[in-house]
């Protein structure tokens, strides 16, 4: 296993426990002690974790994994709804990408549709992630706005008076949204407030909005809203999604597609 991939499950299974016992993850990854002992140090000197007797725990009451770390989560699964959710965009359209890396996936897929190659401009992306602006902006075909903003390290993504003043002063014919939770009760939400809002906007300036969601995104709450269930036109996640949630998302006049 490599470095950043014992990383990035050490810190996933923080996420999940809150806690780490040395020995107890050592056993998890089929490593040593020492090994995990020196990634807990490294990990802690980044601020990535807090260092105990014999452990670590998740920094901060609110843990978010950052995105260099979540890029293999359900990786085939955000490849296969990236290529669907590229399709439902017309060339010549301007699309809205907030950041995370299913959106990341998107920006990719996008950038590899054959008729997209050309045109002037093949197409418009207004995003407020730098990873994405970077990515895209060597694609002469495509128009690329970023928001401007203050940086958010954990997700790239740009945020605050600047990202919304330039968001109030354009339109997109479709805002595709990365969100850490989907549910039909309660939205579409981010575990962070300032994201949030500025994917929020995004949707107001939105003719259509697709929501790009792995299945182990749906049912579920978190902190910050983006906007309501009616606010989405179409989800697009795998084919691993619960039947009955599925169903409840269709009864609320969502489009959903699995792929």
């Amino acid at each position: 296993m490599s470095r950043d991939a014992r990383w990035q499950a050490l810190l996933e299974l923080l996420v999940e426990r809150g806690r780490l016992d040395v020995e107890e993850a050592a056993a998890e990854l089929a490593v040593s002690a020492a090994t995990v002992r020196r990634d807990f140090d490294t990990l802690a000197e980044q601020r990535m974790l807090v260092r105990t007797r014999g452990g670590a725990v998740a920094h901060g009451v609110s843990y978010e994994l950052p995105l260099r770390y979540k890029t293999a989560r359900h990786a085939s699964e955000k490849q296969r709804i990236a290529k669907a959710v590229a399709e439902l965009v017309a060339p010549g359209e301007a699309v809205g990408l907030t950041g995370g890396t299913t959106t990341t996936e998107v920006a990719r897929a996008l950038a590899v549709r054959g008729d997209l190659a050309s045109g002037s401009p093949a197409l418009t992306v207004v995003t407020n992630a730098l990873n994405i602006a970077s990515e895209l902006a060597v694609r002469p075909q495509f128009k690329i706005v970023v928001t401007g903003g203050v940086a958010r390290a954990q997700s790239y993504e740009l945020v605050g008076p600047l990202a919304d003043g330039a968001l109030s002063r354009i339109t997109v014919d479709v805002a595709v949204l990365g969100v850490a939770a989907f549910d039909v009760v309660h939205g579409a939400a981010a575990q962070d407030e300032a994201e949030a809002a500025i994917n929020r906007l995004l949707c107001e300036r939105a003719e259509r909005v697709v929501v790009a969601a792995d299945s182990s995104k749906l049912g579920r709450r978190a902190f910050a809203l983006i906007c309501a269930t009616e606010a989405v036109g179409t989800l697009v996640t795998d084919t691993g999604a619960d039947r009955e949630t599925v169903a409840r998302f269709e009864a609320a006049g969502v489009w959903v597609v699995a792929v």
